[in-house]
């Protein structure tokens, strides 16, 4: 989500080689920046929220003294876009800086802890934790030194981290330590280099060495060290030469961003399973204080929305309606009031649609709920409450991990509204809460299987003129989801519709050699499906089945099939039953010759109405 960059060279002032190579990391988002460089004994910091160039012309980035330094562009996922919550950050005395990527669960406990020990935060954030952390250790023991202080405040981080630190306490060496965010150094005769990404130090070096999760890194003008983080042991690892073009280094060596956000899917669903529970909790609250409850988006959102309809009303009992937000002030303008609940969902938290929707709804003292990717949007100014789904910056335009990470949200949300109304058994919610944890693993298996099938499924229906998506139940979501992405990437018409709705009017138009696709997870509609499924058969039409692994039912009537892991639960089932259908519109896309990032006539965030 941010981005991280650290240099040590040995000929002149690092600040304007940070500055250039913070330019170059651009492409990932961001809302602040800030560079923090070492100096006779100081540690120098400028930053600031906005744009990289506009902070610059304010502060000059350029003129920090110093041939050591880190520098980063924030994605706010703790605390607003604000200079006081911009990378880097200090400790109590000012002589650590820290710059990080990630999200660390456990921050509110050790700030806690920290602030009884009598440190004094600054920030909203969670990397904040980790400057005070290191100077803790230092504090206690001075003679353990910069690297084990380090290492020892990462051994106490639950959460994902990429992090470079700097003290004047050891003013010749950069710290780094990685889990589950990437961190890649870069080797050159003069300068060694860290960073999120490696476009960020391309142009300076081919020379990488990619660290992996658990491992601590030793910087200094001679050299590198990696280290285990469990047990300190040295890893031997030699640089790599790179001959990535700067295009593919910024796609991380993927054709298009598309394809790379949808491999990205495992790592943000691990991070929608690190939001804050105090705010979950609120907003699960005001849900059950509701007389009635809106869930209000547009495209993909609305596809989310739709899902968690389900969600809440299967485990909570709590009957919610999802509006796509062009229509809810016509369909619902006049009866909203102070009784009414809106969740508004946008990914850009800026989608004009949705804020309309809001205002009109607040107009009549409604109370107004936010899910959004962006803090500092303007639909987290009008919130009583807001979430952030920390799904990073998407620059495909086709929202992939979006819909996920959404839909992780939304199930959490309806897991704490169905403790609160006691209306499911604790086992039947525990079993849910243990099958949410294990999505991301079970997204990544499906990738890593289903693929190269679907690439095969791609070549096979490329001229396909038209395509059905059926579902029942949460499945009708997923359909609705998967025929918008092949729309909006491969330009195919296609239809999606509940199944049982398919017999009155739909099934008209299937003849010989039709591409229907089915939605099939293994929950209560799966016998009524298999009916829908021989209805279109029966005139002919080509059945693509995404289904359970060793569904054989529905193997035997299909003519082709994607499969997923056994055992997923049905409110969940969207998350990876959809992960197929994107990768189908993506590949279908390739097939044509289309560029996926650059769908005509769309834009990522709709701000007109």
């Amino acid at each position: 989500m941010c981005g991280i960059f650290g240099c040590i060279t040995k000929e002149g002032n690092v600040a304007p080689l940070i500055h250039t190579s913070l330019k170059r990391l651009e492409y990932r988002g961001y809302d602040s920046v800030g560079i923090a460089t070492i100096h006779e004994g100081k540690i120098h910091v400028k930053k600031d929220q906005g744009k990289i160039d506009d902070v610059h012309k304010i502060w000059n980035l350029d003129d920090l003294p110093g041939s050591i330094g880190i520098g980063h562009t924030r994605w706010a996922t703790h605390g607003a876009p604000l200079k006081i919550n911009a990378h880097p950050h200090m400790d109590c005395t000012e002589q650590v800086a820290v710059i990080h990527n990630g999200i660390i669960e456990n921050f509110s406990e050790l700030k806690l802890e920290l602030e009884n020990n009598g440190h004094n935060f600054v920030s909203k954030t969670d990397t904040e934790v980790i400057a005070h952390l290191i100077e803790e250790n230092l504090k206690k023991k001075p003679e353990i030194g910069l690297v084990n202080a380090v290492l020892e405040a990462v051994k106490r981080l639950s959460g994902s981290y990429a992090i470079a630190v700097i003290s004047t306490s050891e003013p010749d060496k950069i710290i780094c330590a990685r889990n589950e965010s990437p961190l890649v150094l870069g080797i050159s005769e003069n300068a060694i280099y860290c960073a999120s990404d490696m476009p960020a130090f391309l142009p300076l070096t081919n020379k990488a060495v990619w660290i992996n999760d658990g491992e601590l890194v030793i910087i200094s003008a001679k050299g590198y060290e990696i280290r285990r983080i469990d047990d300190f042991s040295v890893v031997t690892r030699k640089p790599e030469v790179i001959d990535w073009t700067p295009e593919m280094a910024i796609k991380q060596g993927y054709p298009h961003f598309m394809i790379k956000e949808i491999h990205e899917q495992p790592t943000t669903l691990r991070n929608t399973l690190r939001l804050q529970e105090h705010y979950l909790d609120l907003i699960a609250t005001f849900l059950d204080r509701a007389r009635e409850v809106f869930l209000v988006a547009c495209g993909t959102s609305y596809h989310a929305c739709l899902a968690a309809s389900y969600m809440f009303s299967k485990l909570a009992f709590l009957a919610t309606y999802p509006v796509y937000a062009s229509e809810f002030i016509e369909q619902h303008g006049k009866s909203v009031n102070i009784d009414s609940t809106i969740l508004a969902v946008s990914q850009s938290g800026e989608t004009a649609d949705t804020l309309a929707a809001v205002t009109c709804a607040q107009q009549r003292a409604a109370t107004i709920l936010g899910l959004t990717n962006v803090i500092g949007s303007t639909l987290t100014r009008v919130s009583r409450v807001y979430i952030s789904q920390q799904s990073g910056p998407e620059i495909g335009v086709a929202a992939t991990k979006t819909f996920t990470s959404q839909l992780s949200v939304l199930a959490q949300l309806a897991l704490r509204l169905a403790k609160k109304r006691g209306k499911i058994s604790q086992d039947e919610m525990d079993y849910i809460s243990e099958k949410l944890e294990k999505l991301p693993d079970i997204v990544k298996e499906i990738i890593k299987t289903q693929e190269e099938k679907v690439k095969q499924l791609a070549k096979k229906y490329r001229d396909a003129k038209i395509f059905f998506f059926l579902g029942r139940g949460i499945s009708t979501a997923t359909a609705y989801e998967g025929r918008l992405k092949l729309m909006e990437i491969a330009y195919v018409p296609s239809l999606a519709f509940p199944a049982g709705e398919s017999k009155h009017g739909p099934i008209s138009l299937i003849e010989p050699g039709f591409p229907v696709i089915f939605i099939c997870a293994k929950d209560d509609t799966h016998k009524t499906l298999i009916g829908n499924i021989m209805e279109m058969k029966a005139r002919g039409a080509s059945i693509i089945a995404i289904i359970e692994k060793d569904d054989e039912a529905i193997k035997a009537l299909a003519d082709d099939y994607i499969e997923v892991p056994k055992g997923i639960p049905e409110v969940l089932s969207p998350i990876p039953f959809v992960i197929p259908l994107q990768l189908l519109a993506y590949y279908l896309a390739v097939e044509k010759g289309l560029n996926p990032d650059m769908p005509r006539n769309l834009a990522k965030s709709v701000t007109v109405k």
